[in-house]
């Protein structure tokens, strides 16, 4: 009986219980000609007669009375499996995973998971810093905080807001090198970099800053040493407004150059609509991020 067919044992319980395909039916919600299809499928399946006319009822076989108890035992099985799964689909407990970029998961998410804890302590927050696109079909994560819209249509995306960045040095560096406000002053002044790849001096470039190579004093790949070394003074760096704004000692530069603008999607997977733990991070993060 190892690939039985659940549809046939629940007809097969049925009828044994109510002795009467027609009352059968009408307890599975099935028409009587379907739910005599799968008594004679199973029946046909397992090489035996189950049941046997007994005038207008019908009655066990010996075979079916011997079978009965095994199939009340699967039956039982998947009722307590049905009845795990909407458990866990309505707990408010366990963990989920939420993935962001370092500098989100660093300055953005931590007050989120405070409140969210306070409302739901049952929830834990896993918090994955990366900055790479986390593969949510393979379930890295749960929910990832996103700057592009995720192409996969397996996943349930919402574009929370779009979101600005500005550039920004200590307050150190303006009493050093002064507070320059439009872009042909970038020319002469010190930035931290980020991946020495080029990428990031073509998004300066494409931004209209006339920088060069030659214009980085330092370099650091991940956001929050970035940040870091901006707030050492060590040069001018981009970071979310924000973020920024809540940062002591940092200074608005460059006024004059129009923000970055970039795009917040919060995105998960199917079970999203199933498991209520991940729905109400879900909306708690939505909230918190608009």
């Amino acid at each position: 009986m190892n690939d039985m067919d659940w549809n046939q044992l629940r007809a097969f319980l049925a009828t044994a219980q109510t002795g009467s395909l027609s009352a059968a039916a009408r307890q599975l919600g099935l028409t009587q000609p379907t739910l005599s299809r799968q008594v004679a499928a199973m029946e046909q399946h397992l090489g035996v007669t189950l049941f046997e006319r007994v005038g207008k009822g019908l009655t066990l076989t010996s075979t079916g009375h011997e079978l009965l108890e095994h199939a009340r035992t699967m039956g039982a099985a998947a009722d307590a499996l049905g009845l795990a799964a909407s458990g866990r689909s309505q707990a408010l407990g366990g963990v989920v995973s939420v993935s962001a970029s370092d500098a989100v998961a660093a300055y953005l998410l931590p007050p989120l998971v405070r409140r969210l804890r306070e409302q739901e302590p049952g929830i834990a927050i896993e918090v994955i810093s990366s900055n790479a696109v986390s593969d949510l079909l393979r379930r890295e994560a749960d929910i990832a905080i996103r700057h592009v819209k995720p192409e996969q249509p397996e996943l349930i995306a919402r574009l929370i807001r779009a979101a600005t960045a500005g550039f920004y040095a200590s307050e150190d560096w303006v009493r050093t090198h002064g507070h320059p406000r439009a872009a042909a002053e970038a020319a002469t002044l010190p930035f931290v970099g980020a991946a020495r790849d080029g990428q990031y001096l073509g998004h300066l470039q494409r931004h209209g800053l006339p920088v060069t190579e030659a214009n980085f004093s330092c370099y650091a790949e991940h956001s929050v040493a970035h940040w870091a070394l901006v707030q050492q003074g060590q040069g001018i760096g981009a970071m979310m407004d924000e973020i920024a704004r809540s940062t002591p000692g940092i200074v608005r530069v460059l006024d004059e150059v129009p923000p970055v603008r970039f795009p917040v999607w919060l995105v998960s997977h199917r079970e999203l609509r199933t498991a209520r733990r991940i729905r109400v991070v879900f909306e708690a993060l939505a909230e918190g991020l608009a």
